[in-house]
């Protein structure tokens, strides 16, 4: 029987541990779940600050009666937010 380190396919399974890991070090490509989970995150960073100035916006005009002169622009300057957030986010990863 040959010694261990003479063994061909614990040598090779030894290379691929090894390729595998220098692979997650140099940032591989991440699996479906990874991918499913950016794409929720990246949903949430655009959604949160639209909503946040809808509610905002709603509260302002049920307080001065101002049918939705605050609830238009602020609706939309969550949604510019959110995508400015998202495009950072995108852009830093």
């Amino acid at each position: 029987m040959s010694a261990p380190e003479d063994d061909k396919l614990l040598q090779g399974a030894r290379r691929r541990a090894a390729r595998h890991r220098r692979w997650l070090r140099e940032g591989g490509e991440p699996s479906v779940a990874g991918r499913l989970a950016q794409i929720g995150v990246l949903g949430w960073i655009v959604v949160v600050p639209t909503l946040a100035g809808i509610f905002l916006g709603r509260w302002l005009d049920r307080l001065f009666h101002s049918g939705i002169f605050w609830t238009a622009p602020l609706l939309m300057l969550g949604v510019a937010l959110g995508c400015w957030a998202a495009w950072k986010w995108v852009n830093s990863a």
